[in-house]
């Protein structure tokens, strides 16, 4: 009974195909089916990705025949994706699988890739009040391994404090290039208006909310509560992007699934990084 996302994989190589009924097997066979067809671990996931599992859940050899065969990931990526999402559905999800499983050029997921993030909601106490802060974790070497570490956090609050800045707003709110001769006397006229002293930083300013929540968080000002969920953002695969979420149901369709599918041009996922990681890591 164990290892039925693989046998499937196995009946793909006997047989060519593999009907609806083998994949939704009727009776007591559901329940333990959807068990081992389900995505338990981002790691698993990822291994299925790639074709990279053989079936009793170990890795296989790199000698082994399945191993990267991308003629069994085009048949088995479909079950990867939410298949009660139709954003990730249709013809879209179609030019995505034949995209990675290219014979030129095909692409495989590597947990020490760069430009793949955790997005963890988590909440904080904030002088006795809740405050839900979004975090944003990426994987960074660190000797003969890595570590995940920090890279940005969202805030809507956070984010108000910093509203967009305009050139209008550089024009009304500066200090005068004369300012060294009355010795700054004038910094008090922008130190008097918290609302608008960004604007006397450089045009290029940035505000860097990391750096922010460092502090709110060593100050003692927010104080960690507990995670309210996770999901991943993968940006490695060009021309692409794709949401990772956890789906948790009794059905053969369960566990950490594709939830959003884009293609995206090399501005949009430059954007899409700058988002994930704090200016202060650039």
């Amino acid at each position: 009974m164990k290892g039925w996302f693989f046998i499937v994989v196995l009946l793909f190589l006997g047989t060519g195909g593999l009907s609806a009924q083998t994949l939704n097997p009727p009776g007591p066979l559901g329940s333990e089916r959807n068990l081992y067809m389900m995505n338990k671990q981002v790691d698993q996931f990822v291994h299925r990705f790639n074709m990279e599992e053989g079936p009793s859940g170990r890795l296989l050899s790199k000698t082994d025949k399945r191993y990267h065969n991308n003629a069994l990931r085009r048949k088995l990526l479909p079950y990867l994706f939410d298949r009660s999402n139709p954003r990730t559905a249709g013809k879209l999800q179609k030019y995505f699988i034949a995209d990675v499983t290219n014979k030129k050029h095909p692409f495989y997921l590597n947990f020490h890739d760069k430009n793949w993030y955790a997005e963890v909601s988590a909440t904080f106490d904030d002088d006795g009040q809740p405050m839900t802060l979004i975090l944003f974790l990426t994987v960074e070497k660190e000797g003969l391994g890595s570590k995940w570490i920090i890279s940005n956090v969202y805030d809507t609050e956070l984010h108000r404090l910093f509203p967009p800045e305009n050139e209008a707003g550089h024009m009304k709110y500066f200090l005068h290039p004369q300012s060294h001769e009355i010795d700054f006397m004038n910094l008090n006229k922008a130190l008097d208006d918290p609302k608008h002293v960004e604007y006397y930083a450089a045009t290029n300013y940035h505000p860097d909310y990391l750096t922010l929540f460092f502090y709110l968080v060593k100050t003692g000002k927010l104080k960690f509560e507990h995670i309210n969920s996770v999901k991943f953002h993968f940006l490695q695969i060009p021309h692409w992007y794709f949401e990772l979420s956890y789906f948790n149901r009794n059905t053969s369709n369960s566990g950490w699934l594709i939830s959003y599918l884009k293609y995206v041009s090399k501005k949009e996922k430059a954007q899409l990084i700058n988002f994930f990681r704090s200016c202060s890591t650039k």
